[in-house]
């Protein structure tokens, strides 16, 4: 498997992932940041991403294409 060449995902990533629009990614994110006590500035990681999602980190790594 490939891995990723980033750590960081963004809203068209969840899309991917989801299948849902880019402003439920962008909502997603901002959920993250606030449970996470992230500044605004700061990136949410693919990690943080699955932890969050109950998904499998190997699984969300399969969908992000660099």
């Amino acid at each position: 498997m490939k891995t990723p060449k980033r750590i960081c995902i963004f809203p068209k990533d969840i899309q991917l992932i989801t299948g849902r629009s880019a402003r439920y990614g962008r909502n997603m994110i901002n959920e993250i940041k606030l449970k996470l006590k992230k500044e605004p500035h700061q990136f949410v990681t693919i990690q943080e991403f699955a932890d969050y999602s109950g998904l499998d980190l190997e699984l969300v790594k399969s969908f992000i294409n660099d």
